[in-house]
């Protein structure tokens, strides 16, 4: 996936550690998987893996079933998913995905986040062509792995691309597919450590140093917001 997505994914995932509002933000992701495809994770494939990004984080149980409960419950409406998209510092082109109870709070932090930075918005679905959507994967490779059978194994559930790195093995396909392909691995026996639904750019564009450095505060301001879900990039 390139050493640039690492770093980013790093980045996050280290300051989603440091942060409080960690567990509001993983409760979310529970509640809108609950919300599209019901409450019981052996029929949820999106719901299941929500959940084992919450235990991995250790989200205490309660917590998990009261975000599952919110789903179902008088107030399921309230938390809904919304897009935003614009240009950012030297042009980076910004995908965010949001989940919030409070749209007119959402949209003008973040607009604030462009405008202090320079940036703009620009109408919603502008971008959307200019990101793929992928299921993705990840898993240890254990010593009995065989990557090429493995491979074969996955075809038929939608497999587009398998990589290993460090003993991490990544298996991607259509955003679609997301439900057949965890099946499949769930068939297979295979430990997933972390499964996501993400976005990648289409013509990724490298950034020099100077210019990294405003970019990331830029997108770490987006991060921190307890709204935000996920921020995708055409950064190479």
């Amino acid at each position: 996936m390139g050493r640039a997505f690492e770093y980013r994914k790093a980045a996050k995932m280290k300051r989603w550690g440091q942060m409080s509002k960690i567990f509001p933000r993983l409760g979310k992701a529970i509640t809108l998987a609950a919300k599209e495809g019901g409450p019981d994770p052996d029929m949820n494939a999106k719901l299941r893996h929500a959940i084992q990004a919450a235990k991995a984080q250790n989200m205490p149980k309660d917590n998990i079933d009261s975000a599952i409960k919110r789903a179902s419950g008088k107030d399921a409406d309230t938390v809904i998913e919304v897009n935003y998209e614009g240009k950012g510092p030297h042009g980076i082109l910004v995908f965010i995905e949001c989940a919030t109870d409070n749209t007119t709070r959402t949209v003008a932090n973040v607009k604030s986040y462009f405008n202090k930075a320079g940036g703009s918005f620009v109408p919603t679905g502008s971008l959307e062509f200019m990101f793929n959507r992928k299921a993705v994967f990840e898993f240890d490779k254990t010593e009995e792995m065989d990557i090429e059978e493995l491979e074969l194994e996955l075809i038929d559930a939608g497999l587009e691309k398998i990589e290993v790195d460090d003993g991490t093995v990544s298996v991607q396909a259509d955003y679609h597919d997301y439900g057949s392909l965890s099946d499949a691995l769930e068939s297979l026996k295979i430990d997933v450590k972390n499964s996501s639904l993400q976005r990648f750019p289409t013509s990724p564009v490298e950034f020099d140093d100077e210019q990294m450095i405003e970019i990331e505060k830029f997108l770490d301001k987006i991060e921190e917001d307890e709204d935000v879900l996920e921020v995708y990039t055409n950064m190479a």
